[in-house]
């Protein structure tokens, strides 16, 4: 059953630009550093000796940003389209959970936001190719840079989903999104225990893998309680 249930998500989300603001994403981060580099290539080369390092740091600076406004839009789409065919109703009709319902729309989430930071990783490796930025190319690091904040960010995903599911005005969503994305913009300025300080890597420690296992725990403990919470309400 949870087999047809993704297989229904995926439907739902067909012509519906979704894919295409999947991959705009990454597009949307290496292509300002094409910028960046096309314009003042021989100055930036000129800051590090590790050329590849700093071009990496230059593209993880917008990775978190463009993630917390990924999913922002894509939960939005997602739960706007259950109410604009008021699918919510036929859906849990069916002899499924309300619980599978809720994991169905978090994995498929999930997987768009993973596709991304693969097409991220993937476009980041071809301009650096192509910039020619020496050898020693740091493998584990651009792992890190492309998938990291994915993981990191999974409390911002499961606190939108569950935002955006409740809610039957999507403009409660969109205003804890546009709110979430300000916090973001400004993270540095952040405590180490806001979430959307956890995308950037940063912690008191210097370990961006600390916040690898805060936000894949945080995020279960937010998942679990939206999906809670959804499973006792009444479907509108």
């Amino acid at each position: 059953m949870m087999r047809k249930l993704l297989a229904a998500e995926f439907i739902k989300i067909r012509r519906k630009g979704i894919w295409l603001l999947t991959v705009l994403g990454p597009i949307g981060v290496v292509a300002m550093q094409m910028v960046n580099y096309g314009v003042r290539k021989d100055y930036l080369f000129q800051q590090s000796e590790d050329r590849w390092g700093y071009y990496l740091g230059n593209i993880h600076s917008f990775t978190p940003l463009a993630i917390v406004l990924g999913i922002v839009i894509l939960t939005s789409f997602m739960a706007s389209i259950e109410n604009e065919t008021n699918a919510w109703k036929q859906m849990i009709a069916l002899p499924v959970s309300k619980m599978s319902v809720y994991l169905a729309k978090f994995t498929v989430l999930s997987f768009l936001l993973i596709v991304s930071s693969v097409l991220l990783m993937l476009f980041t490796l071809a301009f650096g190719l192509f910039l020619d930025l020496g050898s020693g190319f740091p493998f584990g690091e651009l792992l890190e840079y492309s998938f990291y904040p994915f993981f990191a960010a999974l409390p911002i995903l499961a606190l939108q989903l569950w935002i955006a599911t409740v809610s039957v005005n999507q403009g409660v969503p969109i205003a804890a999104g546009v709110l979430g994305v300000i916090l973001t913009y400004v993270a540095f300025t952040l405590p180490d225990w806001m979430i959307w300080k956890w995308p950037f890597l940063l912690n008191e420690w210097d370990e961006p893998l600390v916040n690898v296992m805060l936000g894949i725990s945080t995020g279960a403990l937010l998942y679990a309680a939206g999906m809670i919470d959804f499973t006792r309400r009444d479907v509108k």
